[in-house]
């Protein structure tokens, strides 16, 4: 796969170290900001190209991975479609249900793959816990928890953008929990109605949310909470417990760290103490999963099929952190439509 990339930013560079461990050759890079591009392109020893127009319409390149923030994704959807580009976004998909609603229609109608990062599916905890909740090992789901106490500097939100409803559209739950909350339906199906809380700038200067707390009902009938938090010290491995009938399971950071289900006989769960989390340092992060999502992204591309998180898929888990911020501005509970 050849591959081209619109955004130089932290979690950039995570992108240009797995593409270069499984041998996908990153062609050309862009930035609104001339100089960092040209940086991250000598870095990497690829190409810089000035506007993203013209790194679309490149013929070498198979696909665009876009890792710049959520304000601008439609306008470069918009281009890789001009382009015939199947594209990849970083998460979250958009600031908006329409505009993630109009990205999926423009990339459909043009038979175009739309894929959204949420590499945390491809962690081999996710992957085992999916199969195992798919397999009834679990029994019925009754609960499905997710908790992200995590902690960030003010340094990290004085960066231009950082922590504002106009480029990331929120703080602690559409940047950091989105990961969560993308996984907590996965295992437990459709969010029914929120009720939740938050606290605006308990311990940051910012506009958005560093705390906030949601009860939810999933369409099942199961129940659940979610919390996301950047102002939280010293930051705390995220954590997902599921409860089913016949027991329960629990990924802490990246890792199964419990597996408690009656009677069990299936494949043996991958236990582990030792995790990798972004709780206080958002660099300290596996690429295995990364790799696998961009492995599975290319799969898709190749042999026409649909990548494991499309753009509904992210549409989803944009829509459920939407109705959170709803719920919590304005103190009622929220049904999701």
């Amino acid at each position: 796969m050849n591959v081209g990339l619109i955004g130089t930013g932290a979690i950039a560079h995570k992108h240009a170290e797995s593409y270069k461990e499984i041998n996908y050759r990153l062609v050309a890079v862009s930035d609104v900001f001339a100089e960092k591009g040209r940086e991250f392109a000598r870095k990497y020893d690829t190409e810089f190209a000035a506007a993203c127009p013209d790194l679309c319409a490149r013929p070498d390149i198979d696909y665009i991975d876009v890792c710049t923030f959520p304000d601008s994704h439609l306008d470069i959807v918009k281009a890789c479609v001009a382009g015939g580009k199947p594209v990849l976004v970083q998460k979250p998909i958009a600031l908006t249900l329409a505009d993630a609603r109009a990205m999926i229609d423009l990339t459909q109608r043009a038979g175009l793959q739309l894929g959204v990062v949420s590499q945390h599916r491809f962690d081999q905890a996710s992957m085992f816990l999916k199969k195992a909740i798919d397999d009834g090992r679990l029994g019925k789901i009754l609960q499905a928890d997710g908790y992200v106490k995590w902690h960030r500097p003010q340094s990290y939100y004085d960066r231009p953008g950082k922590g504002t409803w106009a480029v990331e559209g929120g703080g602690a739950l559409i940047n950091q929990g989105i990961h969560t909350v993308d996984l907590l339906q996965y295992f437990a199906g459709p969010v029914r109605e929120i009720f939740a809380n938050w606290q605006l700038g308990a311990a940051h200067t910012i506009e958005a949310e560093d705390i906030v707390n949601a009860l939810v009902r999933y369409e099942s009938g199961a129940t659940g909470v979610i919390q996301a938090a950047t102002a939280i010290h010293p930051g705390y491995p995220e954590r997902i417990e599921i409860h089913g009938a016949k027991g329960s399971a629990t990924i802490t950071g990246d890792r199964l760290t419990a597996w408690d289900v009656q009677g069990d006989a299936g494949e043996d769960a991958p236990l582990s103490t030792s995790v990798e989390s972004g709780a206080a340092d958002p660099m300290a992060i596996s690429l295995e999963p990364i790799k696998r999502q961009f492995l599975d992204f290319g799969n898709a591309l190749k042999n026409k099929t649909k990548p494991l998180v499309d753009g509904e898929e992210g549409f989803r888990a944009l829509q459920i952190v939407l109705q959170v911020y709803e719920s919590a501005r304005s103190g009622k509970v929220v049904s999701l439509r």
